[in-house]
């Protein structure tokens, strides 16, 4: 019994620093943040199917929300694979509006060029000039998208950021416009949960978004993935 009521007394010890830790980082962040990024910027959250938003992105949107950006979203397909691409349009702008982003700023591209097709290779200078036009029309001055890895490896993922870091090398992206990917993590961290942030808060990024609870509480509306991962450029 003496045994079970110090693991209790331990486990609420540690439970009060996890959480001291994590609202101390939060408020420290979102200072460093909004400083970084600039309250009220135009920033485009580009990925390559509807839920891509929801999975992998809603810390990002959330955060994002927090530091008054104005965010909009491109999508490169429709999610056709199982032929079920209007109900997935329609789910996508369902979830942009949960997540804070109105109908008049989701741009989903429905086209023979960018099928979602794991197997099919997307022409990287056609996912730069459409990619292109869009910031410059609407003005961008941030872009969020995947890494090298595409978090789950999926290809069409991987061909955003291959044409997103073409338009950064060569210098075409509009004076000032920053980029941010959503670092993939290896498979123990993406499952550790609230365990991983110790080690997010510790490895080096430029810009982190931990979710408070409310903000949690309104990712889970979609019932997926929700890790506060950090973004590396």
């Amino acid at each position: 019994m003496e045994v079970a009521g110090l693991l209790c007394v331990a486990v609420a010890l540690l439970t009060w620093c996890f959480l001291r830790v994590w609202d101390s980082a939060e408020r420290r962040i979102s200072r460093e943040q909004a400083g970084l990024l600039g309250a009220g910027s135009r920033a485009l959250l580009v990925i390559a199917h509807p839920d891509d938003e929801a999975m992998f992105f809603a810390p990002t949107l959330l955060g994002l929300a927090r530091l008054k950006q104005r965010v909009s979203l491109l999508c490169f397909s429709s999610g056709n694979y199982y032929n079920q691409g209007e109900i997935r349009k329609k789910e996508l702008l369902q979830s942009c509006d949960v997540l804070g982003i109105p109908q008049s700023c989701v741009m989903i591209i429905d086209n023979r060029d960018f099928p979602d097709d794991p197997g099919v290779q997307w022409d990287t200078e056609r996912v730069a000039s459409t990619l292109l036009q869009h910031i410059d029309v609407n003005g961008i001055n941030l872009v969020v998208t995947f890494d090298a890895r595409g978090v789950s490896g999926h290809s069409n993922h991987i061909a955003l950021y291959t044409a997103v870091r073409a338009l950064h090398s060569e210098r075409k992206l509009p004076k000032g416009c920053s980029v941010l990917m959503l670092q993939s993590v290896n498979v123990l961290r993406k499952y550790l949960s609230l365990l991983d942030l110790p080690w997010s808060l510790l490895y080096p990024q430029d810009v982190l978004f931990v979710l408070t609870r409310k903000e949690v509480a309104q990712a889970k509306v979609h019932e997926n993935q929700l890790t506060a991962v950090p973004l590396k450029p």
